[in-house]
């Protein structure tokens, strides 16, 4: 239900920029949302990558999206980048372990974006103590998701404050998770 909770000032954060593809589809879901065709509005994108994509591959791997072009090309252009302020978008990029520097970030997220991997590919990003710093950084009634539907992610969110649910995934992922911090 991300597109209906958008508004002026919502902080959404995530672990793992990757492509930059989660950050382009809010992006676009909120220049197209009635909210800011009707009031307007910034909100804010906040991630977590320890390896930044080199421009190029960037580039290569975001022509797969041709509906999000428009959009891409500007991110393409600022990159690489800290910060940077997108019209509507603002987003904030914290380079290195999301362990490390997660701990360090003052803001709370609305929303969380967790990485879509599996934590047998990137089972750092899945350990108990960060998802409690995902916690610890999530606004009351905050949300997080991911495609993992693996059951150690849903106990560890759940140890962390969370109501979970999984939930039928999109795409190929039959199940996905979705968590609303308590």
């Amino acid at each position: 239900d991300l597109p209906a909770r958008l508004r002026d000032g919502f902080q959404v954060a995530e672990l793992g920029f990757g492509t930059g593809l989660s950050f382009l589809t809010l992006w676009q879901a909120w220049i197209t949302s009635d909210t800011y065709q009707t009031h307007g509005g910034q909100i804010h994108f906040t991630s977590f990558e320890a390896f930044p994509l080199d421009t190029h591959d960037m580039a290569q791997a975001l022509l797969a999206f041709p509906e999000l072009a428009p959009l891409a090309e500007q991110l393409v252009k600022a990159w690489p980048l800290s910060r940077a302020n997108f019209g509507p978008i603002t987003l904030t990029l914290w380079k290195g372990d999301a362990r490390t520097m997660l701990p360090l970030w003052s803001g709370a997220a609305d929303a969380w974006f967790l990485d879509g991997f599996s934590p047998a590919k990137n089972p750092e990003l899945w350990e108990p103590e960060l998802l409690h710093d995902v916690a610890r950084h999530t606004a009351p009634f905050g949300t997080a998701a991911t495609y993992t539907a693996a059951g150690a992610v849903r106990r560890a969110l759940e140890s962390a404050g969370f109501a979970v649910e999984r939930t039928t995934g999109y795409g190929r992922k039959r199940h996905m998770t979705r968590a609303v911090r308590v």
